[in-house]
């Protein structure tokens, strides 16, 4: 007996460690890439009579929420494919948002709603136990925190992000943001997310380019500080004093999207964060920027926007040759001074040589796609090399896709700090320039390309780009000089009152990591994307196409794509611990998505031609607004071109080697 009473103990820690053992290696390795490409359709559920706007997973992952445009939520058993209770909410429009509350045993749901509403519910007796009516305009997040789990935080198109405690006797929230003291009453918050690994840090998109992040602790110590300090006062502290205090903010944007904002407003193309979310880690932001592609933002990369950090210079101080050595501060050319006559180019190992040699031919097929990912790939094994990020800038610049240039530009740069002489990235980088509308730094940077590599100054390239860059310089009046050159981020918005805080958060905002295309989101403002895995190892993301899209994370390269709606798939919601993926879109169904037996026959729902259909969303985006209706509805629109807004389907041929061909 007294050994039996010494060993169970020890029986039992030896199967409470196999069991954690193995959680751990379900956790980190439950999403692979055998599984990512056998990945299918395992079921639909049915139940909602409207369109699906959002799905959440309890924390264990045994039950799974669904709000509609019916107004009502629903509770799934996702295994048995089942309902387990379906519940009107009280809201008297689309539900937009539906979270469990932490630690409250899966009992209590929030919803938000197109009624300006936020409901809180329990499920065990089917009723809606609070109704807050604070927001003055459709709401469109809730977010809960596991450190917090009595309180949770909503966004709503009145531009406010509200705190909610439920401890609270007088049961109503307080306003923790109000994006309209910075940037006007035009401000709507789309999305919101708690950092999952520091639950003090919260990420607010909102339409524009800029993806914020705040310090929570930061703005309430603030705001209760100011409250104490003007209890007295006649007038309240946001009349009196900043709405966020100094180092509680952080902005985050894609470098080329303020200076294209102007060119998408034209044409009616509305750039908004229609979803936000951090790495299971916390230490990357995803953005699905509506209008344009998913960005990816590493909190713990300091790098500024190189389109912000071109300093300004008016076309007259060109052409009276004030200009400094090179592009400076941000993009340095280096050695400026020096001619390079022949740099040693890193050999690539044999396995990488092959890659880029397919990539090379791949180019030369002009499938610019299939070669940015060969590429991709081969800077993802050897990240030193510069003729890869040169050739890489060459694919991006000939395929023109939204942000390519600027992609391109950034290939560039860091061609030329891993190799200063890459004569073909330094004269890319002034065609980059140009075609991002910096003309007087492309002059600039072309006229350092001369100097450096004087028998190239008088090629049948140079002597193009030079034509195409004194031709944008002298060919507008005064006034279009003046407003056109070196655009800053706060040029877009001259016609606008933004105050000098919001200007200076935008001038040191912090540019992206990785970009992701393919998917098309120009028609929902509720469209998500999402890591997937247990270290993030996937993105993935809906499009308009009714496809959902699948990226490794760190190559950025397309793996998979499947049809998962009629119509739209706006939401993808993976699973915490299993590689198992719910769906939803404007059909009334949620789909469920797992990996397949190998015997299975064929998986229907795969897109094969991934490289065509990221073309044609690409063409999607870039159509004017009738069009895109008209493809909404079915139709098929003939004669669209996968073009920039410019119109050029290639670039000048009288560029010759120097611009078109990879090294």
């Amino acid at each position: 007996p007294k050994q039996r009473n010494i060993t169970a103990p020890l029986l039992n820690f030896d199967s409470c460690f196999q069991d954690k053992r193995a959680s751990s290696f379900q956790r980190f390795y439950h999403v692979t890439d055998p599984f990512i490409k056998r990945l299918g359709l395992e079921a639909e559920l049915q139940g909602h009579t409207g369109c699906v706007n959002c799905l959440e997973w309890n924390e264990r992952g045994d039950l799974l929420a669904s709000g509609s445009d019916d107004q009502h939520a629903i509770i799934w058993d996702p295994f048995r494919h089942k309902k387990l209770t379906t519940m009107h909410t009280g809201h008297a429009a689309n539900i937009f948002s539906v979270k469990f509350l932490p630690h409250s045993g899966d009992r209590i749901l929030v919803t938000g709603a197109a009624d300006t509403k936020v409901h809180v519910h329990d499920l065990t007796v089917k009723e809606t136990i609070h109704m807050f009516s604070d927001h003055t305009n459709r709401v469109k997040r809730i977010a809960t925190a596991p450190m917090w789990p009595n309180t949770f935080w909503s966004a709503a198109e009145d531009g406010i992000i509200r705190q909610y405690d439920l401890r609270e006797s007088s049961k109503r929230s307080e306003v923790l943001i109000d994006l309209t003291e910075f940037c006007g009453q035009l401000v709507e918050a789309k999305c919101l997310a708690i950092n999952p690994r520091d639950n003090n840090y919260l990420a607010v998109g909102a339409n524009g380019p800029f993806v914020r992040l705040y310090d929570i602790r930061m703005i309430h110590n603030y705001r209760k500080s100011l409250i104490q300090s003007t209890s007295a006062a006649v007038h309240t502290f946001c009349d009196r004093q900043k709405p966020i205090p100094d180092g509680a903010g952080q902005y985050y944007v894609a470098g080329h999207l303020p200076v294209k904002l102007p060119d998408y407003n034209n044409r009616l193309r509305v750039l908004v964060a229609t979803y936000v979310t951090f790495s299971p880690d916390g230490t990357e932001l995803l953005v699905n920027m509506g209008g344009e592609q998913v960005y990816l933002f590493d909190l713990t990369f300091k790098q500024r926007p190189y389109t912000f950090l071109i300093p300004k210079m008016s076309s007259t101080d060109v052409q009276n040759g004030k200009t400094t050595n090179g592009v400076s501060n941000g993009i340095h050319l280096p050695n400026s001074h020096i001619r390079f006559a022949g740099t040693k180019i890193s050999e690539l190992p044999p396995h990488l040589e092959k890659i880029k040699q397919q990539a090379n031919d791949a180019f030369a097929r002009q499938q610019w796609t299939q070669a940015i990912q060969l590429y991709s790939l081969g800077i993802h094994r050897a990240s030193c090399n510069a003729m890869l990020y040169g050739n890489r800038a060459a694919a991006y610049m000939k395929r023109k896709w939204d942000g390519d240039h600027y992609d391109a530009l950034r290939d560039c740069l860091k061609a030329l700090t891993l190799n200063p002489g890459h004569l073909k990235a330094h004269f890319r980088l002034a065609r980059c320039l140009f075609e991002l509308k910096y003309v007087a730094e492309a002059l600039e940077c072309l006229d350092d390309f001369k100097g450096k590599f004087p028998e190239q100054a008088h090629s049948s390239a140079c002597d193009a780009l030079d034509k195409d860059i004194k031709a944008a310089l002298f060919s507008k009046t005064e006034s279009d000089k003046k407003a056109n050159s070196s655009i800053r981020f706060h040029s877009f918005s001259q016609k606008e009152s933004i105050p000098e805080d919001e200007l200076v958060l935008r001038e040191r905002s912090f540019d992206y990591k990785h970009r992701y295309c393919g998917h098309c989101n120009t028609t929902t403002d509720i469209k998500e994307a999402n890591f997937f895995g247990s270290k993030g190892q996937y993105i993935v993301s809906g499009s308009d196409d009714g496809s959902f899209f699948i990226w490794e994370k760190e190559t950025t390269n397309l793996v998979r794509i499947l049809q998962g709606d009629e119509s739209i798939v706006n939401c993808l919601q993976p699973h915490p611990s299993y590689c198992f993926l719910a769906t939803s879109g404007i059909d009334p169904v949620v789909r469920l998505w797992n990996p397949r037996p190998e015997t299975d026959s064929e998986n229907g729902r795969v897109v094969e031609d991934m490289e065509g259909a990221a073309q044609a969303n690409q063409r999607r985006m870039n159509a004017d607004p009738l069009e895109v209706m008209l493809l909404n509805m079915g139709y098929r629109i003939t004669g669209l071109r996968g073009v920039g807004p410019d119109g050029s389907d290639d670039e000048d041929s009288s560029e010759g080697q120097v611009q078109c061909r990879p090294s």
